[in-house]
């Protein structure tokens, strides 16, 4: 019986540091970890990352496979359910660390198939509604940037990258982080992922402005 952890990341090496220590500190003992940089998990399904496809390949029945939500198996409603729904199938058992949420398809009761069938839907439609808000306000944050080129002033240079920025964005979609744990995953100050946070438009279009 194994427990992998597997670990959707930004291209920040930090952030595959942070999931694993959350992910212990919360009693997982984990025999191995998995891990994908830099995948979109809106337009890439699982079994097309390079790592991803190993799970399909490595876990057994009786396996546990952990992740921090089930946004880090995709952002797509269809290729989420599909995929839990796999590993259920093998028997697999998928837990997360946000949440605590179990998912294994040893219960033969209707009802309880039901309820567990409905929270994973649910769960997937959420993290594909985060995924679309997210790309909803880059669009927007780039659409004011053009509006202000003509003009010299580009105000104050960002004090975050492209990456930090998009690090934020995911911790945020993930709704568990708070401020100063997001802060130092990204290496910013509170103050500034406070900025991002209230702002996400605004941050996206100085990034556009300053070209980063």
């Amino acid at each position: 019986m194994t427990t992998i952890f597997y670990a959707r990341v930004s291209t920040i090496d930090q952030t595959l540091d942070h999931q694993v220590t959350q992910a212990r500190k919360a009693g997982f003992n984990i025999d191995e970890v998995i891990s994908d940089h830099g995948v979109s998990g809106v337009s890439t399904k699982l079994a097309d990352r390079p790592e991803g496809r190993r799970l399909f390949d490595k876990l057994r029945k009786g396996d546990t496979l952990v992740v921090r939500w089930v946004d880090r198996l995709g952002r797509n409603y269809q290729d989420v359910t599909d995929t839990i729904r796999e590993f259920m199938r093998r028997g697999v058992i998928i837990k997360t660390v946000i949440n605590g949420m179990t998912f294994d398809g040893a219960t033969k009761d209707p009802m309880q198939e039901a309820v567990r069938d409905a929270l994973i839907a649910f769960m997937a439609a959420t993290a594909q509604a985060q995924a679309e808000a997210t790309k909803e306000a880059q669009k927007a944050g780039i659409e004011a940037a053009r509006e202000n080129k003509p003009q010299v002033y580009r105000g104050r240079k960002p004090s975050y990258s492209r990456e930090q920025f998009t690090l934020v964005q995911d911790m945020l979609a993930g709704g568990a982080a708070g401020t100063s744990e997001i802060a130092r995953a990204t290496k910013l100050t509170r103050q500034t992922v406070l900025r991002i946070r209230n702002d996400m438009t605004e941050a996206e279009a100085a990034l556009a402005r300053w070209e980063l």
